[in-house]
C-alpha cells in the first residue's frame, strides 16, 4: 500500500489527520478510536445477520414451501442494497454519514421485523429487500468513512480489522442460529437480531456525527442519480425473474431488465467498467466478478450440506464459519502484504483461490466418496481467496481516487459488490430451482452453480492480471471515477 506521498496532488487530508497535528498512525489514536469502534461494532452486527441467515435459509424454504424461491432471498436482499447505498452515499455527501445510517438502521430494524412475521416465501423475499434497503447505508457509510477519516497508510489495517468483526461471529453465529432454528424456530433467528440492531447501531452515531458532509471537497461531491439506481435494481430483478420463469414470458423479461437497467448501470459507474478498461474501471468491475463468484457459491452451501449430505443446520453452520474464519486470516494477509505484493497480484490470486475452493467443495455432490470434512475445509480455501482481495481493490481504488471523488467511487464498487451478489445468487438460484423442479432434488442445479462460479472466478482472476495497474504504473496518477 502506498503512503501519503501517492496521494494525487491536491487532494484534501483526511479529516481525523487533518488539524495540523501529529499524524494519525493508529487505529486507537484518540482522534478516530470512537469511529473505529463503531464501525467495528456496526460490522459486527452485519456478521451476526448474514450467517444466521444463509446458516437457516434451508429450514426457511423448507416451513414456508419455497424452495423455488431460495435464490431470491439472497437476491432481493443486495439489490434491495443497490438502491440503499446509492442513496445512502448521496446523502453522505450531502449532509454527512449520520443521517443516512441512522435512517438505514431504522429500515433494516423493520425488514426483520417483517421477516420474522412472514407467513409465506414471498413475503420473507419482500422484507428481505426491505432489509437490503436499509442495510445498503452501512457498507456506502463505512467505506466512505475510511476514505475520508483515515489516513491512506491505515486503510489496509482498517480494513484488516473490519474483517476481524466477524470472528466472534464466525465461530458462534451459524452454530448459535442453528440451535436457535432447531430449538425455538427459525423466526427467532431474525426477531433475535432486532434488539442487536438497536445496541450495535447506537454505538457508532455519535462518532458519525462528529464527520462532516463531503459536498464541500469539490466538484465530485454532487448527489449520485437516486432514480438510475432503482432502474438499475429494477432491471436486474425483472432479468432474474425472466431467468426463473419457466414459461415464454421469461424471455421478454430479460429483454426488458437489460434495456431497463443497462444505461443507468453505465452511467454509475466509471466509463470503461463494463468493457474492464485498465485502472481503477477493471478494478470497479473485479469487485462485481469477486463477488460473484463466492456468494454464487456461498449462498447454496448451507444447502448443499443438508440436502446433498443430509447434515444437521449446525453442521452447515460449520461449512460457513470455515470460510468467514479463513476470510478474515486471508484480510490480515493482504494487510500485512500491502507495500510488498502488488494488489494486482493478490487480487488475481484471490479470485483464483475462489475458484480453486468452489470446486473443492464441489465435492460435497459425491457422497460416499468424499469426506464432508475435506468438502468443508475446500470452502475454506475460497474464503481465503476473498479475504486476500475483497479489501485489496476497495484499497487500491481508494489510493488512486482524489478525496473529494472517494465518495462516487465507494459507491461505484460498492454496486457491483451487490449486483454481483444479486446476479451470482440469482443465476445460481435459477439452476438449483429447475433442478428441482424437474427431478425433486436440487442437486444437478448445484453442480450447475458451483461450475457456473468456479469459470466466473477464473475469469476474474485472468482479467485483474491483465487489466489492473502493475509496477510499471504504481507513480501513475488517479484514473477517473464517476
Amino acid at each position: 500500500m502506498r503512503g501519503r506521498e501517492s496521494e494525487p496532488a491536491g487532494a484534501a487530508r483526511p479529516v481525523a489527520a487533518g488539524g495540523g497535528g501529529r499524524p494519525v498512525v493508529s487505529l486507537l489514536d484518540p482522534r478516530i478510536r470512537a469511529l473505529t469502534v463503531g464501525l467495528v461494532t456496526i460490522i459486527t452486527l452485519v456478521a451476526f445477520e448474514a450467517l444466521a441467515v444463509v446458516t437457516v435459509l434451508p429450514e426457511v424454504a423448507a416451513d414456508l414451501r419455497g424452495v423455488s424461491l431460495y435464490g431470491w432471498a439472497t437476491s432481493a436482499f443486495f439489490l434491495g442494497t443497490t438502491v440503499g447505498i446509492v442513496l445512502a452515499g448521496s446523502e453522505t455527501d450531502r449532509a454527512g454519514p449520520a443521517r443516512p445510517f441512522a435512517a438505514g438502521l431504522l429500515l433494516f430494524g423493520i425488514g426483520l421485523l417483517v421477516a420474522t412475521l412472514a407467513p409465506t416465501m414471498p413475503v420473507l423475499v419482500a422484507a428481505r429487500g426491505l432489509q437490503g434497503l436499509g442495510g445498503g447505508a452501512i457498507p456506502a457509510v463505512a467505506t466512505a468513512t475510511i476514505g475520508r477519516a483515515y489516513p491512506a497508510a491505515l486503510h489496509p489495517r482498517v480494513f484488516a480489522v473490519l474483517a476481524s468483526a466477524w470472528v466472534v461471529p464466525g465461530l458462534g453465529g451459524p452454530a448459535l442460529s442453528g440451535l436457535v432454528a432447531a430449538h425455538a424456530g427459525w423466526r427467532w433467528v431474525f426477531g433475535g437480531l432486532l434488539p442487536l440492531t438497536v445496541a450495535a447501531g447506537l454505538i457508532p452515531l455519535r462518532a458519525l456525527r462528529a464527520l462532516p458532509a463531503g459536498a464541500s471537497d469539490g466538484p465530485g461531491g454532487e448527489p449520485v442519480p437516486v432514480l438510475d439506481a432503482v432502474r438499475l435494481s429494477a432491471g436486474a430483478g425483472l432479468v432474474l425473474a425472466g431467468l426463473t420463469c419457466r414459461s415464454l414470458v421469461g424471455l421478454p423479461l430479460v429483454g426488458v431488465g437489460i434495456g431497463c437497467g443497462f444505461r443507468p448501470l453505465r452511467r454509475l459507474l466509471p466509463a470503461g467498467t463494463l468493457r474492464l478498461s485498465p485502472g481503477i474501471p477493471a478494478a470497479v468491475a473485479c469487485r462485481g466478478l469477486l463477488t460473484w463468484a463466492f456468494f454464487g457459491a456461498d449462498t447454496f452451501v448451507p444447502l448443499s450440506v443438508t440436502s446433498v449430505r443430509e447434515a444437521s443446520t449446525t453442521t452447515a453452520g460449520l461449512a460457513v464459519s470455515s470460510a468467514t474464519l479463513c476470510w478474515t486470516a486471508g484480510s490480515w494477509m493482504q494487510a500485512r502484504l500491502a507495500g510488498r505484493v502488488q494488489e494486482r497480484t493478490l487480487i488475481s490470486g484471490g479470485l483464483a483461490m475462489i475458484a480453486i475452493g468452489t470446486a473443492g467443495f464441489a465435492t460435497v455432490l459425491l457422497p460416499g466418496q468424499v469426506p464432508l470434512a475435506a468438502s468443508i475445509a475446500g470452502w475454506g480455501v475460497a474464503g481465503l481467496g476473498i479475504g486476500m482481495s475483497y479489501s485489496t481493490i476497495v484499497t487500491l481504488v481508494l489510493a488512486r481516487t482524489p478525496q473529494h471523488r472517494r465518495g462516487s467511487a465507494s459507491t461505484a464498487v460498492a454496486l457491483t459488490d451487490n449486483l454481483g451478489t444479486a446476479l451470482g445468487a440469482g443465476i445460481s438460484g435459477v439452476a438449483v430451482a429447475a433442478s428441482q423442479a424437474r427431478s425433486g432434488v436440487p442437486d444437478g442445479g448445484l453442480a450447475v452453480a458451483f461450475g457456473i462460479t468456479v469459470v466466473i472466478g477464473l475469469a476474474g482472476s485472468l482479467a485483474a492480471h491483465r487489466r489492473l495497474p502493475g509496477p510499471e504504473q504504481s507513480r501513475a496518477g488517479p484514473a477517473p471515477c464517476p
